[in-house]
């Protein structure tokens, strides 16, 4: 396995396993979700929709795995970028900066794996 696979694999079990950890959060209604969403204007209701996208990545990002499945983990990986791109735009657009890193974060590591699904 090269540099490039190992960093892959590492990388994408990472964004899916983060991805799914914070969908778990956002269905039980945690305290610094539901806080945090009121704070940048996103309705409790979009919650397990938001989830729901974040378990649907994780699991395209899995199966992405799999070579003959490469574009399946590229298109999961792209729909986090964009999905953590409008979390940002949410935190920017209710000026929310103090926590900006906490969705910056989740946009790096879905960057990331697009950067390296596509690469690999």
């Amino acid at each position: 396995m090269t540099g490039t696979q190992l960093a892959f694999l590492v990388v994408t079990l990472f964004t899916a396993a983060v991805n799914a950890g914070i969908a778990a959060s956002d269905l039980a209604g945690a305290r610094f979700v539901l806080a945090n969403s009121a704070q940048v204007g996103v309705p409790r209701s979009w919650l397990p929709w938001l989830a729901a996208l974040k378990l649907a990545g994780a699991a395209g990002l899995l199966l992405g795995l799999d070579a003959a499945l490469r574009p399946l983990g590229a298109a999961a990986a792209c729909g986090l970028v964009l999905l953590y791109l409008g979390a940002l735009a949410f935190h920017l657009r209710a000026r929310v900066l103090y926590n900006l890193a906490f969705p910056g974060f989740y946009f790096a590591t879905a960057v990331a794996s697009l950067t390296l699904t596509v690469s690999s």
